[in-house]
């Protein structure tokens, strides 16, 4: 460039000078995460959403975002069967500073899966699409391995591939007949203490004994219209027969009886 055609870039530097950097966090807004009243604690975590500014609502940055949480932080029972144990929460209403979420679905954690997988056995998986009462369809996966009988002196325990397809058979049954005959809330209160798992293992004794049986992985295929007073009942609020609240030091569900007035304080 020509000297001294530009005198602007010379004296001051570039044009418009530096933009003035300001903290993005300025502008965002603390949310609290809650879980539907299946589970102990209802008071998962906080999340940040920019605050509204014209058009942009808040509200709407929130909804369908996923959050991915431990069974032993939602039971606080921090013991090992439970904390391999992933379940996803959708969150689909904001009221107020809260963020109402549903189940979206659920996980084995990777260390366990890989921990059971071991030579010398054989491994058995199924896969089920089934629909819950209130109009839900999961698909659901099985996995189970089998076992040595208490009496064999072998070093392996294959089963044969009929028995294999039996034991499928058996769990895509079982599975299927357990999911369709509840609700959402049903399911999730089965999927807790993993009780589909257990009746699948005293099912297929008859066939091949096995063990380590797991539901490792639910998803939600497809979801009903969205209904708030639905949501509102998975919460215990609406439902007209004594809600269930968080307790604000813990954080952990309480149960109300029906018509629980809180006591009156004296001075606030």
């Amino acid at each position: 460039m020509a000297v001294g055609k530009n005198k602007g870039l010379k004296i001051g530097g570039k044009k418009g000078g530096k933009k003035k950097v300001v903290d993005p966090f300025t502008r965002k807004d603390w949310y609290d995460i809650k879980a539907p009243s299946m589970f102990k604690v209802r008071q998962v975590g906080k999340t940040l959403v920019n605050r509204t500014q014209g058009t942009r609502i808040a509200s709407d940055g929130l909804k369908g975002r996923v959050y991915e949480v431990s069974l032993a932080d939602l039971q606080s029972e921090h013991d090992a069967e439970r904390s391999f144990r992933k379940f996803k929460l959708v969150c689909e209403d904001v009221q107020g500073k809260n963020c109402l979420t549903n189940f979206y679905g659920m996980n084995l954690t990777t260390d366990k899966l890989r921990s059971m997988v071991k030579k010398w056995q054989t491994l058995i998986e199924a896969s089920v699409d089934a629909k819950t009462t209130d109009g839900y369809t999961l698909r659901l996966f099985c996995i189970g391995f089998t076992k040595k009988a208490d009496n064999s002196q072998k070093k392996t325990c294959y089963a044969q591939s009929q028995q294999v397809r039996n034991i499928r058979k058996k769990m895509k049954d079982i599975i299927s007949k357990e999911v369709s005959a509840v609700d959402l809330k049903g399911v999730v209160n089965k999927l807790i203490p993993d009780s589909i798992a257990s009746d699948i293992t005293k099912a297929c004794q008859g066939i091949y004994p096995l063990h380590d049986v797991y539901i490792r992985k639910v998803k939600v295929q497809k979801r009903p219209r969205f209904d708030l007073t639905k949501l509102m009942e998975m919460h215990g609020e609406g439902t007209g027969k004594g809600g269930v609240t968080t307790d604000p030091v813990t954080g952990e569900a309480v149960d109300r009886p029906e018509g629980y007035e809180p006591p009156v304080l004296d001075s606030v």
